[in-house]
């Protein structure tokens, strides 16, 4: 018995177990958030539709199309881009076209950032279909073996790396349904999984370059490069912050030229999108997270819960990557709660696949940090 008490004083003064220190009042604040937070996911409505109206399972992340299925059987969405991917194979040039393909289909193309960036229909055109199922599955593998990797030098990584790194298959694998691969987030979001597996402090080029391809797929890829920028100068490494801005400088001008493009097509009767910044509150959070990810197969009711669970995981981790980890899926899920309508659920592909690995460290989080509000800590 008394070695088993010494063991918990050990595991209880770890130094990268973060709540292990905490005094007993920040502790109880904090432990009244977790739980009415979960009781809240537990009883938010998750929503894929303008409509408000609630939907465990959308259509565009289901089960996928079985062969053979025609366009008006396939999602709207995914038809588009299964499109845009066969002219440009037949040697069209994506611009002279998409603003046309978009009007066509009732799709706005005001403003310019609802026409997607031309890089991965130019990769899935110029590689087709075979090369890029073996690609899911080598970015797939990527990402499990950069994170066994990363959780194996991190302090305290190494007891979780097989949970760890398990987590990241399972959070990972919806990339592997070729269905999907025409989803731009889809792929910016296992890409986000291997340059943050990949990183390291002084240790950064890889990760960077997969970051550049990342946000050259989408977007919404740009807080988590300037994430890492303000990561790299809080540590003072100007060097590796310098390199981030630079990505996010070369990003800014292409994006320019992308929307120059665009503009030059625009005519006054082209409809303007709707607002992105509906404020959905916890439910943007949670339903783009659960709807977008393998959570999708579980009763919300316990779905959304988890995604508070795996937020505190991430948050009891004292380490480089639990600290980035922290603020990168709090900061995305602010923005979700903030910005982005019902039917843009699938933005939460951009961050969830590696979001699951916060639940290898949830048996240490929960209990010391019920320890410290307690005192016992």
């Amino acid at each position: 018995m008394g070695s088993d008490n010494a063991g918990l004083d050990q595991l209880k003064a770890a130094p990268w177990d973060r709540f292990a220190g905490w005094d007993r009042w920040p502790a109880r604040i904090l432990l009244l958030v977790v739980a009415a937070l979960l009781v809240l996911a537990a009883i938010a409505p998750l929503s894929a539709t303008l409509d408000g109206k609630p939907s465990e399972v959308p259509s565009l992340i289901g089960d996928g199309a079985p062969n053979g299925q025609t366009e008006s059987e396939r999602d709207e969405d995914l038809a588009f881009y299964d499109r845009v991917i066969e002219r440009i194979g037949h040697g069209e040039n994506y611009y002279d076209f998409i603003v046309e393909e978009q009007r066509a289909r009732d799709y706005p193309v005001r403003p310019g950032l609802a026409v997607r960036l031309p890089t991965l229909a130019w990769i899935h055109a110029s590689l087709g279909e075979p090369a890029m199922i073996a690609l899911a599955v080598a970015l797939l593998f990527a990402c499990i073996w950069a994170w066994w990797k990363r959780l194996g030098k991190e302090p305290g990584g190494a007891r979780f790396r097989l949970l760890g790194t398990a987590l990241m298959a399972m959070g990972g694998s919806l990339g592997l349904n070729r269905s999907f691969f025409v989803l731009h987030e889809l792929w910016a979001g296992m890409l986000i999984a291997l340059a943050f597996g990949l990183h390291r402090p002084g240790r950064w080029g890889a990760a960077l370059f997969v970051a550049a391809l990342a946000l050259a797929l989408r977007e919404l890829v740009l807080p988590f490069v300037l994430l890492m920028a303000a990561m790299a100068a809080w540590r003072k490494d100007w060097r590796e912050a310098t390199a981030w801005i630079m990505l996010v400088a070369v990003f800014a001008a292409i994006m320019a030229w992308h929307l120059s493009l665009i503009a030059v097509q625009e005519v006054p009767s082209d409809p303007v999108g709707p607002d992105w910044l509906v404020l959905r509150g916890l439910s943007g959070w949670l339903g783009n997270i659960v709807l977008s990810s393998n959570l999708r197969l579980l009763p919300h009711e316990l779905a959304s819960p988890v995604v508070i669970l795996m937020a505190l995981g991430w948050a009891g981790w004292k380490s480089c990557a639990g600290t980035t980890g922290t603020f990168l899926y709090l900061g995305y899920g602010l923005a979700f709660m903030l910005a982005g309508r019902a039917n843009n659920f699938y933005w939460g592909a951009v961050v969830a696949p590696a979001m699951f690995i916060g639940l290898a460290f949830l048996p240490m989080a929960l209990p010391s940090l019920v320890r410290a509000a307690r005192g016992k800590a």
